[in-house]
C-alpha cells in the first residue's frame, strides 16, 4: 500500500513540475507552436508535458527526441562525414520552429561518462557542426524573440552518479529536483517569485556600482581578474522577449550573471567542481588567462576533453559570461555534485568559455553580433560554464572612480548587496 500511495505521490509531484515548468517558466501561450527536445529516456515524462500542453490549447508540438546510447553508437562507429547525415547532428528542426516564434523546452537529462570512449576530436566536430546548424534559433534567441527554458529530468545512468549506493536512484534524484525546485510547496509558484525577488534586489544594486573591474582570489589557487564593458548589464532569474512576455530560461536558477570584456581576463581560475563536458568528466582543473585567451590549462582526470572544451571552436578560448552564486545557496546545501551544468552552476560561482549574452549590453538585442564582439562580448558558437566558487571566495569590484568594493566575503555575498 506504502509504494502505490508513494508512487501516485511522485506522479502527482510530476504533474506539478510539469505545470510549472509549461506555465510559470516557459510561460507558453495558447495556439503557439513548442518544441521540446528530450532523451527519450525521460518519454514518460514528456506525455505528461504533452497533454499538459494540448489541455492549454496547444496544438502544434515538435518532439525531438534523442536516444543517447544510438547516438553514442553512431559517433563510435561511423565517420564524421557519416554522423552528419544522421538526425543527431542536424539542427533544421529547431529553425522551422524559431521561424515560427515557438517556445522552445530543452530538457537536459545527463548521461555522464557515456561518451568516454569517445575522441573528444570527434566530438568537437561533430558539435561545431551540429551548432551551425541551428544558425536561426541563435539569431532569434540572442534578439530576445524567443522563450526558451531548460530544466532538467533525471534517468537512470544519471540518478545513479549522484546517489551510487542508492537502491531507488532515481526517485532519489526526482525527490531532490522536486526540493531544489520547490516542488513540493503548496506554492512554488508565488516562492519562486520571491527568491526571484530578492536576486533582483541584488542585481539591481551590481547595476548601481557600475564596476569596471572583478577581482577574484581563494585558497585553492584562484588568483584573476577581468573587466566588464561600460555598458555591461547584471541580469538574473526571469527574462522578457521584445513582445514583452516573460519566461525563465533556467529552471532552477540561483545566478546573477554578466558578460565581460572577453580581451581583458588575466590569471588563474581553479575548479571546484567535476565538469560532465560532452558525455565526459573533467575534474580538478585549472585555466590560465593572458590577454582574454586561455594560454595553459591542467586537470587531474579528462584533460583530453578539457583541451577541446577549450579550443571547441572559434574563440572558444575566450569568456562570455561571469555569474554570482551564493556558497550557501539552496543547490550547494545539498553537497551534492550533480554532473550537470544547470544545477552545478546554480550551487557555485562560475565563469563561461565562449559565447556572450547580448541582452548583458544595454541595446546589445538590437545590435549585430559583430558590432557587439568589437565592443568586448564574445561571439562564439558555443558556451561551456565552468565551476570556481568556493566556501572562502573573495571577490571585489572596482568602481569606475578606482574605489574597491568587497563583493564577495567566505563565498556568498557581503551585506552591502543582501
Amino acid at each position: 500500500m506504502y509504494d502505490i500511495e508513494m508512487s501516485d505521490y511522485m506522479e502527482d509531484l510530476k504533474i506539478k513540475y510539469a505545470e510549472v515548468i509549461l506555465k510559470f517558466c516557459l510561460n507558453v501561450e495558447k495556439d503557439k507552436p513548442l518544441f521540446i527536445s528530450y532523451d527519450i529516456e525521460i518519454r514518460d515524462f514528456v506525455r505528461i508535458l504533452v497533454g499538459l500542453a494540448y489541455d492549454m490549447g496547444i496544438r502544434d508540438i515538435y518532439l525531438e527526441g534523442i536516444d543517447s546510447n544510438l547516438k553514442h553508437d553512431a559517433i563510435k562507429y561511423l565517420s564524421v562525414e557519416e554522423c552528419k547525415k544522421t538526425p543527431y547532428w542536424n539542427r533544421e528542426a529547431w529553425n522551422v520552429y524559431a521561424k515560427k516564434n515557438a517556445a522552445f523546452l530543452i530538457l537536459a537529462s545527463e548521461q555522464p561518462g557515456l561518451m568516454s570512449d569517445i575522441d573528444p576530436k570527434k566530438i568537437k566536430e561533430l558539435v561545431s557542426y551540429s551548432q551551425s546548424t541551428r544558425k536561426d534559433f541563435d539569431d532569434k534567441r540572442d534578439k530576445s524573440e524567443l522563450l526558451w527554458t531548460i530544466a532538467a529530468v533525471p534517468t537512470k545512468l544519471w540518478a545513479s552518479k549522484i546517489f551510487p549506493n542508492s537502491e531507488t536512484p532515481l526517485d532519489d534524484l526526482w525527490k531532490k529536483i522536486f526540493d531544489i525546485c520547490l516542488i513540493n510547496n503548496d506554492n512554488p509558484v508565488k516562492l519562486w517569485e520571491t527568491k526571484l525577488s530578492r536576486l533582483t534586489k541584488t542585481k539591481d544594486k551590481l547595476n548601481e556600482y557600475r564596476f569596471k573591474n572583478l577581482e577574484y582570489s581563494n585558497s585553492k589557487g584562484t588568483d584573476f581578474k577581468i573587466s566588464l564593458p561600460d555598458k555591461h548589464i547584471w541580469l538574473s532569474g526571469t527574462e522578457k522577449i521584445t513582445n514583452g512576455r516573460v519566461y525563465l530560461p533556467n529552471f532552477p536558477t540561483e545566478e546573477i550573471f554578466t558578460s565581460p570584456d572577453y580581451n581583458t581576463a588575466e590569471g588563474i581560475l581553479y575548479s571546484s567542481k567535476p565538469l560532465s563536458y560532452q558525455g565526459k568528466i573533467i575534474e580538478n582543473f585549472n585555466i590560465t588567462f593572458e590577454k582574454g585567451k586561455a594560454v595553459k590549462y591542467s586537470a587531474d582526470k579528462g584533460e583530453d576533453a578539457l583541451k577541446e572544451m577549450i579550443s571547441n571552436c572559434k574563440n572558444s578560448e575566450y569568456l562570455g559570461e561571469v555569474a554570482l552564486v551564493e556558497y550557501d545557496s539552496s543547490i550547494s546545501k545539498t553537497n551534492l555534485i550533480f554532473y550537470e551544468t544547470l544545477f552545478d552552476e546554480n550551487a557555485s560561482c562560475h565563469v563561461a568559455l565562449g559565447d556572450s549574452f547580448p541582452e548583458c549590453y544595454e541595446e546589445g538585442p538590437n545590435i549585430s553580433k559583430e558590432e557587439l564582439f568589437n565592443l568586448g562580448l564574445n561571439d562564439c558558437k558555443s558556451h561551456t560554464d565552468f565551476m570556481i566558487g568556493t566556501e572562502d571566495l573573495e571577490i571585489v569590484g572596482i568602481t569606475g572612480d578606482d574605489k574597491k568594493v568587497k563583493i564577495f566575503e567566505k563565498g556568498n555575498f557581503t551585506k552591502e548587496f543582501k
